[in-house]
């Protein structure tokens, strides 16, 4: 893949170290539509190829990265057993920029302020292309989902349950 002439994110910057191939694709921001769902309107791929990453918080005060695709929902049911843990919750959306360095609309595993453990739902295997945030609002990584598991060292698991409706889909990614 080529890479655009976008400014260069942190992110983009650690898959250059990686020397792993991505696109960086820009799209026009909408804040009050941050969904993972109007993204992947905006890029021009199916929702189910743009992985949204959503932060959680175990019981016993732990961090978890879930990724998903971005018509589906988290499961926190699974993300535990997946995990090994008893219960995870989503983390306060005030407490995701102090722990990430990434603001709402634009986390990602990949150049994070502190490393977690990262979850990554397994259907991300079905495609040849997915995209995930460059770390910054309005700008998108395109990426083989081999190469996206390797920088980010995410464990693939059973994570989601269809969305019903896109108006209850999360706001933490």
């Amino acid at each position: 893949m080529k890479v655009a002439k976008t400014a260069k994110t942190n992110a983009a910057r650690l898959l250059d170290s990686l020397e792993i191939a991505y696109e960086l694709r820009e799209y026009e921001v909408d804040p009050e539509d941050l969904s993972a769902i109007a993204v992947a309107r905006k890029i021009g791929l199916p929702a189910e190829q743009v992985f949204k990453t959503l932060l959680t918080r175990t019981t016993g005060g732990e961090h978890l990265f879930a990724v998903i695709p971005g018509d589906c929902e988290l499961d926190l049911k699974k993300l535990a057993t997946a995990a090994e843990v008893k219960k995870v919750e989503l983390a306060s959306l005030k407490d995701v920029e102090p722990l990430t360095g990434y603001v709402r609309g634009g986390v990602t595993v990949m150049a994070a302020r502190t490393e977690f453990p990262a979850f990554v739902d397994e259907t991300i295997e079905l495609h040849e292309v997915v995209s995930i945030s460059a770390g910054l609002r309005g700008v998108q990584l395109l990426m083989s989902p081999a190469d996206y598991l390797r920088a980010t060292g995410g464990k693939l698991s059973d994570l989601t349950k269809i969305l019903h409706s896109v108006a209850g889909s999360e706001a933490r990614g």
